[in-house]
């Protein structure tokens, strides 16, 4: 019988299975020796087992395992009989170790009380709780925290303080035994808040109208609206701020009722104003001193290598003055915004006053003589570094300032006569500036050289290039030097004498690092709120002025203040607070180091972070945030603003300035320019 070429007789010495009843090949034992000479000889690293599956008689588990044999070949080859064995033995207890660690109930069954060790930043905190506890009282007693938020419980408050800036409300009836150890509410005892609802009015109907003269902005409304902690999209925000504010002229949709949507009020009524009592400076009762021996610092972490700051003694905090209270809230909190410029006038600062000018209740359509109590005209304080960072103004700096102001066509229409009562330029001086702020004057020379720190980062300034030449053209000479002294020329384009960023290649660090600074200087010395230079007011900003609390805004996702917009009120036990922590941690002014600071000494809610829908709307759009349903108009990048995409260059045509982010108080292109 003639043999088949594509099925050759057995050889192999298995005997053939038996084929089923309709006659189809099986695989055969051939196939199995085949499959095991080939793919899983003695010479492979893994060799197959099988093992039944409980209650499936059918399948089988099949599991690779490591081949002794093989392993134990290769390790007496490479490094010899006795080696090699030792080495084998070594291999398997450290996989054994391993498998009864990994799978040891002890790691599996952790109690819930048990502590890891995770990483912190280094704590920034130099007040002791009693000291906080003073700064606390006096900033409610001052009613800058017209906010019924909770006072923070490690605080550790005995007994509320009374609260000017916050109606009466109703106190819970909590008996005394169940009531916690320390008290997070505070006392309200100012006048009864009256919710508006604003409405443009015949004739002037055509557009929105001007806030009311002494309203205030009810931040806590706003954050139940805006908070991007609690999933509230931009969008959203923007349509309560523009509908409160009654913006939304002649473009009203039927909403329904919207009173949960007021966040605009007056003061009205008598109060009861704590300051015209005598309130002797008292050192609190800790709350944690009633518990015997407990520590009274606990909970707080001094920074390491730091002496905690002597006890603090504030005077008796301001009388309050209710925002409608006109002409004397103007004279106890007058409406300045503070901009810091290095170098000559450009564009930019001409775009931010532009802005202010168009936006604000300026009068400038009045007769000059023109004078109403009623009202509190803003004005723009422009500070002019007119030289580099470093560097402090010589004599003459003031008239040179001037000469370039006005042959400058940015800056010259500005000086007109007609602006003189609501912008004003200004020089800045360093070292006049620090010697201004108490908490500074003494000290901050020791620590000349970390001038420059920014989050930790210091830029050192040479020795060699304090003593340099005088600025041609700038009006400035270097610290330590007498004027018209001659010393050679350095490169105009290194990191210190850099005067304004002129391109991203030529970024001037240390000038912003100094605005960083200066922010708070400002802000501490004479009050007001201060704004980034790359920043354009879209409305009025009444109300704001009328929120006693200092705020901030968010960085974006982030929890961190951003001090783009500063507000805060002049000689506060805040700002103390901020310039003392800020000199034992080496005059560091970053935005985020100052959220460090707060959240360390729990004086968070005195800088309120507000949303950054008010002054920042396209910031979480830009970083991938809410583009499901974004503000309008649909900016991914701050370049979009100057160079919009074609896909969408005709948003801007149809909706104009009037679709703008509407409801916001600015818009901050963060140097986009």
């Amino acid at each position: 019988m003639a043999t088949s070429i594509y099925f050759p007789q057995r050889g192999n010495g298995f005997a053939e299975k038996a084929r089923p009843a309709d006659n189809l090949p099986t695989h055969s034992s051939a196939v199995r020796e085949k499959w095991q000479r080939h793919y899983h000889s003695a010479s492979s690293w893994l060799v197959p087992i099988s093992l039944p599956i409980p209650g499936v008689r059918t399948r089988r588990l099949r599991l690779m395992l490591p081949n002794v044999s093989r392993l134990y070949q290769s390790t007496v080859a490479r490094f010899g009989r006795r080696k090699g064995r030792v080495l084998l033995v070594v291999a398997v207890i450290a996989i054994v170790l391993t498998a009864v660690t990994m799978f040891h109930p002890r790691y599996h069954f952790v109690p819930e009380d048990r502590s890891w060790n995770t990483y912190q930043e280094p704590t920034t905190l130099v007040y002791r709780r009693e000291d906080l506890q003073r700064i606390w009282e006096w900033e409610v007693a001052a009613g800058h925290y017209p906010s019924g938020k909770k006072i923070p419980e490690n605080i550790g408050l005995t007994n509320p303080p009374l609260n000017p800036g916050l109606p009466p409300r109703k106190s819970s009836s909590m008996p005394t035994r169940f009531r916690p150890p320390s008290v997070t509410d505070t006392i309200g005892i100012g006048a009864k808040r009256v919710y508006l609802d604003i409405q443009s009015k015949p004739p002037n109907v055509a557009y929105p109208p001007r806030p009311l003269s002494g309203s205030v902005a009810d931040m806590d409304v706003v954050m139940e609206h805006c908070d991007f902690s609690q999933g509230k999209y931009v969008r959203d925000c923007l349509e309560v701020l523009r509908l409160g504010a009654g913006l939304d002229v002649g473009a009203r949709v039927r909403r329904g009722k919207m009173d949960e949507w007021k966040y605009i009020y007056v003061e009205d009524g008598e109060f009861q104003n704590s300051t015209q009592q005598t309130m002797p400076q008292i050192n609190p009762a800790l709350a944690l001193k009633s518990q015997g021996g407990a520590d009274p610092n606990a909970g707080f972490v001094k920074k390491r290598n730091a002496e905690w700051e002597p006890h603090v003694y504030f005077p008796q905090p301001p009388r309050y003055v209710a925002h409608h209270d006109r002409p004397a809230s103007c004279e106890e909190n007058p409406h300045i915004f503070h901009m810091f410029w290095t170098g000559p006038f450009t564009d930019k600062p001409y775009l931010a006053l532009l802005s202010f000018l168009y936006t604000q209740n300026l009068g400038l359509h009045l007769d000059p003589d023109h004078y109403d109590p009623t009202i509190c005209r803003p004005q723009f304080w422009l500070w002019i570094n007119p030289g580099p960072a470093a560097s402090v103004p010589n004599p003459t700096a003031m008239r040179d300032m001037f000469e370039q102001l006005k042959s400058n066509p940015w800056a010259s229409p500005f000086l007109h006569p007609r602006f003189k009562n609501a912008i004003q330029f200004k020089l800045w001086n360093t070292t006049e500036q620090l010697d201004g702020i108490p908490e500074l004057k003494d000290e901050w020379r020791d620590l000349r050289d970390m001038m420059f720190n920014s989050g930790g980062v210091v830029e050192a300034v040479p020795k060699q290039v304090e003593s340099s030449s005088k600025q041609e053209g700038n009006g400035t000479v270097a610290e330590g030097e007498q004027p018209g002294e001659t010393k050679p020329a350095n490169d105009e384009d290194d990191k210190v004498n850099r005067v304004g960023s002129k391109s991203p290649s030529s970024y001037d660090r240390l000038s912003v690092i100094l605005s960083d600074m200066a922010r708070f200087v400002l802000c501490h010395r004479f009050g007001g709120i201060y704004l980034d230079a790359d920043t354009i007011l879209l409305r009025d900003w009444e109300e704001l002025w009328g929120w006693k609390g200092a705020f901030a805004y968010r960085w974006s996702r982030l929890e961190l203040y951003n001090t783009a917009v500063l507000k805060m009120n002049k000689g506060s036990a805040l700002g103390t607070f901020l310039f003392r922590t800020a000199l034992k941690n080496g005059l560091d002014f970053h935005p985020m180091t100052v959220s460090k600071y707060t959240k360390d000494a729990a004086l968070e809610p005195l800088l309120q972070r507000l949303p950054d829908a008010l002054f920042d709307a396209a910031w979480l759009n830009t970083e991938d945030f809410q583009r499901e349903r974004p503000p309008q108009p649909y900016f991914t990048n701050f370049g979009d603003f100057f160079f919009t995409p074609r896909e969408n260059s005709a948003a801007p045509q149809a909706l104009g300035i009037d679709g703008f982010f509407k409801g916001t108080y600015s818009y901050h292109f963060h140097n986009f320019w």
